[in-house]
């Protein structure tokens, strides 16, 4: 039995012509509230109320921050400013060092690594080698038993 799964679930319907029914909202009431500014005021006072009303219904309606409806974004920043916010802080408490006094001059002596003569180096080597042969020959009685 064959069922048919809903694709695109998350895209909205467009209803009013290319906008969805919360966009053709937004647009209808910021341009009903910019109406009424109009009408009520005189144009000196209305055109600074009528311009952040215009452009508040614009970014609700178009704009997207992070992907994410600009309606979503103010939601999310007024819940931040009503909410009570918890402060946690823990006071760690600083472990006392004992200071470091300088060595004296005459104590300071420079480390030097020792160093290896070819010859010394050679029997390094040889040695090694002949402790894996020896290794190696263990190993070969082990497997033909």
């Amino acid at each position: 039995m064959r069922f048919e799964v809903p694709q695109f679930i998350d895209v909205e319907d467009k209803i009013f012509g290319p906008f969805t029914f919360k966009q053709f909202l937004y647009l209808a009431g910021g341009a009903g509230i910019i109406y009424v500014l109009w009408k009520l005021l005189p144009a000196i006072i209305a055109i600074p109320l009528i311009l952040p009303v215009a452009g508040l219904a614009l970014a609700l309606t178009f704009y997207k921050v992070n992907g994410r409806p600009f309606a979503q974004t103010i939601e999310s920043w007024m819940k931040y400013i009503t909410q009570d916010k918890l402060y946690l802080w823990k006071k760690r408490e600083r472990r006392k060092t004992p200071e470091k006094t300088p060595m004296p001059e005459t104590e300071q002596v420079p480390i030097q690594a020792p160093r290896l003569s070819g010859s010394k180096l050679k029997d390094i080597a040889w040695s090694l080698d002949v402790l894996d042969m020896q290794e190696n020959a263990k190993l070969d009685k082990l497997d033909t038993r």
